[in-house]
């Protein structure tokens, strides 16, 4: 098969992107900037919420069109709302382009879109429209709203997943994106101090190759026309503490956290664990790495790419 992903120099795209390659896919890549992890992956940069939606600076048929691109940080998108609108800008001309070529559509959302829930378990039945909880999750809730009405619209075979707190490789890059996992890992080695914001947060963090697997069922099966129009929680299914989360990460690497706690953030989710059985059932997902495996994982990858310098 032939792959479009946009976003596809990311934490999620290129593992995506490097694994459809080794199954012997051919993957053609959009970003803003060229992958720094590999060079396997063809890459056009372009800006894509500038230019006539739906035109992409791409050539060819493809089978199924995956949509990663996205400004990614809630509270970042809190201090800048503006890029939140650029979020919805990507994902329309992303989601039009597929129109006009007949292109099945895959859709990186978030579970940000359930808002700040307090239930213990979320399906994919149940997300409040009404109310946003940060520009982010506003940005998405859009973008599953144009996806939704292309489908009605159009006929055009879409997937939404909702992606949980995803971590492993290739998600070190900390000046671009300061992602919680890598740098309490790095700091916490470091013997720096950490500032947790929610002592009591619980979230669900998934294995970047879980996350790469069940994408890689989902572009066979909507491929296939197995799949019409679905949304699908993409998750490990078990919820874990902020506070068990920096205990893992101290444990794993022998060394004592230096923490500072602090209220939850405005616009940050403090408590989601997902249900996972629709996508057990639609696409044979099994997710194999719970955090109390991933986390030494993690910390493995980052010392063998000299991310990681231990202080005593």
């Amino acid at each position: 098969m032939r792959i479009l992903i946009t976003g596809s120099s990311g934490q999620i795209g290129t593992n995506l992107g490097l694994r459809l390659l080794e199954r012997g896919d051919e993957v053609v890549g959009l970003d803003w900037r060229a992958n720094t992890w590999t060079d396997r992956i063809p890459t056009v940069e372009c800006n894509l919420y500038k230019g006539k939606p739906g035109v992409l600076p791409v050539e060819g048929k493809f089978d199924v069109v995956v949509h990663l691109a996205a400004h990614a940080k809630v509270f970042e998108l809190v201090e800048h709302p503006e890029r939140a609108l650029e979020n919805v800008d990507t994902a329309f001309r992303a989601l039009e382009y597929a129109r006009q070529h007949r292109t099945p559509f895959i859709f990186g959302s978030s579970r940000e879109v359930y808002g700040d829930i307090h239930r213990h378990v979320t399906d994919e039945s149940q997300a409040d429209f009404v109310v946003a909880e940060s520009p982010y999750s506003a940005s998405k809730i859009a973008g599953e709203a144009f996806i939704y009405s292309y489908a009605e619209c159009y006929d055009l075979p879409c997937l939404v997943f909702r992606f949980s707190n995803v971590y492993g490789r290739y998600d070190c890059d900390i000046e671009r994106l300061e992602r919680v996992i890598p740098l309490f890992i790095k700091r916490i080695a470091e013997g720096r101090p950490i500032v947790v914001y929610g002592r009591e947060k619980v979230l669900d963090f998934t294995w970047v190759d879980d996350c790469a697997d069940g994408m890689a069922r989902a572009i066979d099966a909507i491929a296939a026309g197995k799949i019409k129009r679905e949304t699908v929680n993409l998750a490990c299914g078990q919820g874990a503490t902020l506070m068990d989360l920096v205990n893992l990460i101290s444990l794993a690497l022998g060394k004592e956290p230096i923490a500072r706690y602090e209220p939850s953030r405005a616009g940050e989710v403090t408590r989601y664990v997902a249900d996972i059985s629709k996508a057990r059932q639609l696409l044979g997902y099994n997710p194999q790495t719970p955090l109390t495996a991933g986390i030494p994982r993690a910390i493995k990858w980052q010392r063998e790419k000299g991310f990681l310098e231990t202080r005593d």
